[in-house]
């Protein structure tokens, strides 16, 4: 098997920049380049984002062919991945029918033969091949009964140049089926990239990192790294190359979030929350329903350091399922209010909203708060009420839905924003909720699904961050099996016996498919299926899924909260939020086509009461790799921070980058799961910088100045307000 510089897929983001730094050459519209054309150029704009030569530029290789290293066809063995090969091309011919068409041709050298095929583009690579040729063939291996074959190969044919072998590492980029049409393979490409760095000088590429950083890390400067990972000398040039732009990647990520937090912390005006009053120290001394834990002691206390400061708190709250969080909010509500500001809880959908609302009212009922609820469904009359008390300021909290950022519900004096769930709203529509006051209120964003460190570090370093880590005592783990479905009868007959003790349960199904309609198709044979188990009238089951009307869904959820139904069949409708002690057992069906942490939330809806609860998640024989070990990790560990650190590795951020919507993660070279220790110097090294220099005034740091300048219209960050 050849050696190859690297195999890592460089997924380019598909948006227009340019390097910063000249605003000359690298600004050039694409077209303007030696090669490419007006149609060759929009066919690059449409298919990779390419506008300008800076574009061309960032568009790295996904790996390197080491052009000095032909193999042997008998070479070939099990083990054997990818491969290169010379040899003259014969056989060059089409079989099979409309619906199954394929292109194969063989490939001769001295050891034997290595088949080659093609199922896609059929017409065209026809025309290019020239059976008879000497051919230099690249690809991944495989085996078609038995015998060696390479699918969709890269091929050329083999020049006097190349036989020579003066050609050695030569890259290879992304491309697509209709660029290949066009002669812009990926080796093509290479060739643009090669007439686009004969054109570049040093000052077209200035360096980004302050001198001392380069110098303190060894790294190459930017111009040689931008070269290097084009058209690397050597395997460890490359590497050091690849390196050092990961390494800039990641500083500059912490730098703007940092930037953005440091800033707030100095000039942003906030209200300020001064005293404990009557409220606070009444809740907490007569009818606070459970001794807090050191955890929520620990996150109150910064809550209240933050907003006494003068300074608008933009706070990250995270916790576990069960782990208090509501508690929390309650009690700095009540400490806006004891300094005469209005607090408001915003949830993601109507039946959080109401749970919050019931809960908060019940702990508040004994202290005479007002509180009122606002969604989409509230009528006339109550609306116009709440309108009325929240702008004469009667109206102390108000919990709500998407309903309460709408331009005609405004507060008298609101000091302080909740927000559950956040990443489930829209920055926009985050952002006007803190409009509705003179002076921005104080912002606390919750979030049950834990975060890992690297990512909190990223995507949420603007933000100041507290955990709640400890779930409060009396809690009983839920025990977490796994059984197969040909198990799914002695499931069954567990069920029964739970629900025969008076507990309820939640059986529920994927959303696997594209189309609604497959998906409703297999919840209702799901349905069915349960029925068969539990006939009635002596069980009674309730469901819920996305295609339902809102009323009649909320009805469903009201008869299981409410103990008229024993069972709730769902979709993952039922994710987040629902509060039902009494039901014990979480039936997860095809457990394998849920991602870890959804399978963290989903179980995080039993174990809520006083007994004991379990975790039943249910597939099919057969299971990838990430699959069983995603099971494996569920019935081992009930930590929601263990479980997000082991999702991220076995995901990557990709999903998990909707937490925030911001494009701070868009990164074309880094990754936060492999990179972590960059990532810990670059975090370390902004840190450094920003307490010696906050406003990055000194010479040293001008250039870093410039570029965040530069690249603010380029890079889709967001603060949280």
């Amino acid at each position: 098997m050849p050696e190859h510089v690297n195999f890592r897929t460089v997924i380019f983001a598909g948006k227009q920049s340019t390097i910063p730094g000249s605003p000359n050459i690298l600004s050039n519209p694409i077209e303007y380049l030696k090669g490419v054309g007006p149609q060759r150029a929009d066919l690059l704009k449409k298919e990779l984002g390419i506008f300008t030569f800076g574009d061309l530029l960032e568009l790295f290789p996904y790996r390197h062919v080491d052009k000095t290293k032909v193999n042997l066809i008998r070479d070939i063995n099990a083990q054997t991945e990818f491969i290169q090969v010379a040899g003259i091309l014969l056989n060059v011919e089409v079989t099979g029918d409309k619906r199954s068409r394929r292109l194969t041709a063989q490939l001769k050298d001295k050891s034997g033969f290595l088949e080659l095929a093609w199922f896609q583009g059929i017409t065209w690579v026809q025309k290019m091949l020239q059976a008879g040729q000497p051919y230099l063939v690249y690809g991944k291996v495989g085996f078609f009964q038995n015998r060696p074959q390479i699918i969709h190969p890269e091929l050329e044919i083999v020049t006097q140049e190349k036989q020579d072998g003066k050609n050695y590492l030569e890259p290879v980029y992304p491309t697509t089926e209709k660029l290949k049409v066009r002669g812009l393979g990926g080796r093509q490409i290479g060739k643009l990239t090669q007439v686009l760095m004969g054109m570049l000088r040093e000052k077209d590429i200035p360096e980004n990192l302050p001198a001392a950083i380069v110098s303190q890390l060894k790294f190459a400067d930017h111009f040689t790294a931008i070269r290097q990972i084009h058209f690397p000398p050597s395997p460890a040039a490359y590497d050091e190359s690849v390196k050092r732009l990961k390494f800039e990647e990641l500083f500059m990520a912490q730098l703007r979030m940092n930037l953005l937090r440091s800033n707030r912390h100095r000039f942003s005006k906030g209200v300020v929350f001064d005293k404990v009053g009557d409220y606070f120290n009444t809740f907490y001394r007569d009818h606070l329903p459970f001794q807090l834990t050191a955890a929520q002691k620990r996150v109150v206390k910064e809550i209240r350091a933050d907003t006494a400061t003068g300074k608008q708190m933009n706070r990250l709250l995270q916790g576990d399922v069960g782990s208090g969080k509501t508690i929390v909010a309650l009690l700095i509500m009540l400490i806006a209010i004891d300094n005469g500001y209005q607090a408001c809880l915003m949830a993601p959908t109507e039946i959080l909203a109401k749970q919050h609302f019931a809960s908060l009212s019940e702990l508040l009922e004994k202290q005479l708060v007002s509180v009122s609820l606002l969604t989409g469904s509230t009528r006339s009359a109550p609306r116009k009420k709440i309108l009325k008390e929240l702008l004469a300021g009667d109206l102390k909290i108000l919990i709500g839905t998407h309903a309460v950022i709408e331009e005609v519900v405004k507060f008298k004096n609101l000091g302080i924003v909740i927000i559950d769930e956040q990443h489930r709203f829209g920055v926009a529509q985050r952002a006007r909720l803190w409009e509705k006051a003179e002076i921005p209120p104080h912002v606390l964003v919750m979030t049950a699904t834990p975060i890992p460190r690297t990512l909190a570090m990223t995507a949420y370093g603007d933000l100041d961050y507290s955990v709640i880590d400890e779930l409060p005592p009396g809690r009983q783990p839920v025990t977490t099996v796994h059984r197969y479905e040909t198990q799914r009868s002695q499931v069954m007959i567990f069920l029964k016996a739970e629900i025969d003790k008076g507990r309820q349960a939640y059986i529920i199904f994927p959303l696997i498919e594209e189309s609604d309609t497959l998906d409703y198709e297999n919840l209702m044979r799901g349905y069915e299926t349960v029925k068969g188990y539990f006939p009635e009238p002596n069980y009674w089951i309730s469901m819920v899924h996305g295609r339902q009307p809102g009323d009649q869904k909320e009805l469903n959820m009201k008869r299981f909260v409410e103990r008229d139904t024993q069972i709730l069949v769902s979709t993952t409708v039922i994710e987040v939020g629902v509060n039902i002690p009494n039901a014990t057992v979480m039936v997860i069906e095809s457990a394998e086509k849920f991602g870890l942490s959804q399978l963290h939330q989903l179980r995080g809806r039993v174990g809520r009461g006083a007994d004991k609860s379990y975790c039943i998640l249910l597939s099919g024989s057969k299971l990838g790799n990430d699959a069983r070990e995603r099971i494996r990790i569920m019935t081992t560990t009930s930590n929601g921070f263990e479980i997000a650190e082991k999702d991220l590795e076995l995901r990557g951020p990709g999903d998990i980058e909707g937490t925030r919507q911001s494009g701070i993660l868009n990164f074309k070279l880094a990754s936060i799961v492999n990179d972590k220790p960059l990532l810990e110097i670059a975090r370390k090294m902004v840190a450094g910088i920003l307490e010696k220099d906050p406003d990055l005034d000194s010479a040293e740091n001008l250039q870093l100045k410039k570029f965040l300048k530069e690249q603010k219209g380029n890079v889709v960050w967001s603060k949280i307000s």
